[in-house]
């Protein structure tokens, strides 16, 4: 399939740049792949669809504040920093992207707090936006992560066109969020509440656990007509045994098994065994899924309303069928669903 095929007219003021009050009030679009329905309902409707041994996997890691605000040396230039992924611990040496990229050359430092308290020097290219950085900061390494986290702030996604509130450090997690290191929330679990899991797991659902800690490369943009050239950035997984163990259980009984969002669906996907059951698995994944693709775990899915062109779109498109998938985005467009982080959910049965 081709890059334009996965365009569409997404009308600017369908990016929601708020979370539904309640998080299981958000919409919830269901399509029926046998019948070819689309219903509308609430997300806390959800539990109309799922019964006692059914499975629900949900990615269990938790955003940092990955985006700081530094100033160059000299110059007092204001620079935005984006935390990706830590190299190395003791050197304290990070992956991050910088904004404005042509401002920042090997060497320079940054200045990070009211204090300056934290440091940060260029110490490498590694793409257009790509730096490489070691901070100096006198401190134990817990004391280092500490200053992090206070100098950091939520990282939203550029399309959330607005300063960052109080309330975006408990809204954009998932509840069930334990293991830091994503740079986005998995967006699709974001609708779960407490009340709706607690009402689930007494209809005798299991939840079970796997992580991916998302990076930008979930977001970044496809550049090439021809999907198969296109490369996704790797993110780490795992897949513990527990719950490969649950959802092979699900499988052998014929029960449904969910995928909670497309990044348990690219999880799950990258560890699976020549007779079609999931493996257990600790490591990096790449997998980019487009149609035509040939599912193996789970029967059933949760997704958000993505951006045209996107990757995400694709994998929704690839699990729903593309032709069902394109026309309930027609409908969503139609019937003004939020799209994005903070909108509303899509359910594939």
């Amino acid at each position: 399939m081709k890059l334009s095929h996965f365009n569409f007219e997404l009308p600017e003021e369908l990016l929601a740049k708020y979370p539904a009050e309640h998080r299981d009030e958000s919409r919830l679009m269901v399509l029926n792949r046998k019948d070819q329905t689309i219903e509308h309902k609430m997300f806390k409707d959800l539990i109309n669809y799922f019964d006692e041994g059914d499975v629900m996997i949900l990615n269990n890691t938790k955003v940092f504040p990955a985006r700081m605000y530094g100033n160059k040396e000299k110059t007092g230039a204001r620079i935005e920093v984006f935390l990706l992924r830590e190299l190395n611990a003791e050197n304290r040496l990070w992956d991050v992207l910088v904004d404005p990229a042509r401002k920042i050359r090997i060497g320079n430092k940054l200045f990070f707090g009211d204090d300056d308290s934290l440091v940060a020097e260029v110490i490498d290219n590694t793409t257009s936006r790509g730096r490489t950085l070691r901070f100096l900061f006198d401190g134990s390494y817990d004391e280092f992560r500490k200053k992090l986290v206070e100098l950091g702030e939520t990282p939203l996604p550029k399309e959330i066109d607005r300063e960052v509130e109080a309330s975006d450090e408990e809204r954009y997690q998932t509840i069930y969020a334990k293991k830091e290191g994503a740079v986005a929330a998995p967006s699709a679990g974001l609708h779960f509440s407490k009340h709706l899991m607690k009402r689930l797991e007494i209809k005798g659902v299991d939840f079970s656990e796997i992580t991916l800690h998302v990076g930008l490369g979930t977001f970044a943009p496809v550049e090439v007509e021809d999907l198969s050239k296109h490369k996704m950035d790797s993110e780490k997984i795992d897949i513990p045994t527990d719950t490969s163990a649950r959802i092979n259980e699900a499988i052998n009984n014929k029960r449904r098994v969910c995928a909670v969002g497309t990044t348990v669906m690219r999880t799950i996907e990258s560890s699976v065994s020549a007779n079609g059951r999931l493996n257990t698995f600790e490591g990096w994944t790449n997998k980019f899924i487009f149609p035509p693709y040939d599912f193996s775990i789970a029967n059933s899915m949760i997704s958000n309303f993505h951006k045209p062109k996107s990757t995400l779109l694709m994998q929704v498109a690839a699990f729903g069928g593309y032709d069902f998938v394109m026309q309930a985005y027609e409908e969503a467009v139609k019937e003004k669903y939020n799209f994005s982080s903070y909108g509303d959910a899509m359910l594939i049965l």
